[in-house]
């Protein structure tokens, strides 16, 4: 069983896939956002070719914890994701992933054209990692 998460962003969308046994996230492709929503249909190719089973949505909190408008946009992007592909979603609170990523890339010395690329797909990453983790302290 595997599990996808996504950084669902207003240009991009980033993916990742957790391995076989649900333990650790691998980033998969960054997904643009160019027409209106591609972004369904190529999530819905990466849900049947890797047989995926749940997906984790990073849901952006503000640092007080409450939901704002960017949040709520998640909302409605995860509530539409789970009317198209009929699976378990799950939001996730993503507060500073981005940051993380772009910092950990910032510190390989990664060049900012590079970093750009790859940011998204390295934050969604982190947001299905975070929630497999706690998935295996229970």
């Amino acid at each position: 069983m595997r599990i996808m998460g996504l950084d669902y962003g207003d240009r991009r969308i980033g993916v990742s896939v957790s391995d076989m046994f649900g333990w650790t996230a691998q980033g998969l492709e960054v997904i643009e956002r160019r027409r209106e929503n591609i972004e369904f249909e190529r999530i819905a190719e990466i849900v049947r070719e890797y047989d995926i089973a749940e997906i984790v949505v990073g849901l952006p909190k503000n640092m007080d914890g409450t939901v704002g408008f960017r949040g709520d946009i998640c909302i409605e992007f995860a509530d539409k994701l789970k009317e198209l592909t009929k699976l378990p979603i799950h939001l996730w609170d993503e507060r500073l992933t981005t940051v993380s990523a772009e910092r950990t890339l910032i510190e390989g010395n990664v060049s900012r054209k590079k970093r750009k690329q790859v940011v998204d797909k390295m934050a969604a990453s982190l947001i299905l990692q975070n929630y497999l983790d706690s998935k295996s302290i229970r």
